[in-house]
């Protein structure tokens, strides 16, 4: 490997893409093309990046088997910060295979990564997790530390374990200063931004207010009856009642939860549930239905009770009632970006 092509290696592992660029923006043997490709992802300018790291990749030699995986490694991240869930993940455990076999740890440690973080996306967070537990950070560089622990407080976020999440940031920070690399500070900032922002909104007694992720963490270990309009769940800290595929029945128990302790006149459940302006005697006799089916769904946590106006909610060995929702599709666009470690790295 020639100097130009070592010194643009080390200025991408500093986080310095333009520096890298300085030295092979002109060339086009396989190295600089890849190399091209890396820096320009880190540039944000991804159908580039993709296209030249696809050429450096075929321009490798049968027998640098090596080198065509590590391009194969940046492609999938490319896909991964692109949200192209339909890459082959194949290729991605073909290639981190190769780089095991030929002992380069680090890269194929970093194909682990980028396998968990496509895994927390698609929502299989139980098997994301049992994949990081199997790898040890403490031989890698800090860059790749800091990666480990930014996934690993993605798993924790997602579990609502918020002090193993902060835990695990700051230990990502920690890494980051140690890397100097000021895009991957700014991306453990940014993380550590997520915790310290409101995350969803509670609706208890007819007031409304703001949590943040560990004060819904306390919410869902504490003794309330929680309507959960963020999973579509029924909860108190035993047991859970999942309406997902039920979601009449959810709009019925929301808006029982959102009223509690009042009652909820039929029209207005009529107008929640069924969308109907001009209830006539069908939709009643459905409502009565409806009513019956979440009676029995919620039979371990509450009951449902005719009132001379409609219905109420009564827990039975719960506090409260209060339904949550998140606070808004951008907070939870970037709690997603965040357990799937939105990062370019070389």
């Amino acid at each position: 490997m020639d100097s130009l092509i070592t010194a643009a290696a080390r200025a991408l592992a500093a986080g310095d893409p333009l520096g890298a660029l300085n030295r092979v923006a002109l060339r086009d043997d396989p190295p600089a093309l890849a190399l091209r490709g890396i820096a320009m992802a880190q540039l944000g300018d991804l159908v580039r990046a993709k296209a030249l790291l696809r050429r450096a990749a075929r321009a490798f030699g049968p027998r640098e088997a090596v080198a065509r995986a590590r391009c194969v490694v940046a492609e999938a991240e490319i896909a991964l910060v692109s949200r192209d869930l339909g890459w082959p993940a194949k290729a991605l455990d073909a290639a981190r295979a190769t780089l095991e076999e030929h002992g380069d740890r680090v890269n194929a440690a970093h194909a682990r990564y980028l396998e968990v973080r496509r895994l927390l996306l698609i929502g299989r967070l139980d098997e994301a997790e049992r994949t990081i537990a199997k790898l040890d950070p403490a031989p890698f560089p800090p860059a790749s530390k800091a990666a480990h622990e930014l996934v690993v407080a993605g798993i924790a976020m997602r579990r609502l374990h918020t002090k193993a999440a902060r835990a695990a940031l700051a230990r990502a920070a920690h890494a980051a200063r140690h890397a100097g690399i000021p895009a991957l500070t700014a991306e453990v900032e940014s993380a550590t931004l997520v915790l310290n922002t409101p995350a969803a909104r509670l609706i208890a007694r007819g007031e409304e207010r703001l949590l943040l992720l560990d004060e819904v963490e306390a919410l869902q270990a504490s003794k309330a009856l929680v309507v959960d309009a963020c999973r579509y769940v029924v909860r108190d800290a035993r047991t859970v009642v999942s309406l997902a595929r039920r979601p009449v029945l959810f709009a019925l128990a929301r808006a029982l939860g959102e009223a509690w302790p009042a009652d909820v006149p039929r029209g207005t459940l009529l107008a929640r549930a069924f969308r109907a302006k001009h209830a006539d005697e069908s939709h009643r006799a459905r409502l009565r239905v409806e009513i019956g089916r979440l009676r029995r769904m919620l039979r371990p946590l509450a009951d449902v009770s005719a009132t001379s106006q409609g219905f109420a909610l009564v827990p039975r060995r719960a506090r409260a009632p209060c339904s949550g929702q998140s606070s808004s599709l951008r907070q939870q666009a970037r709690c997603n970006r965040l357990a799937a470690g939105e990062r370019v790295a070389g």
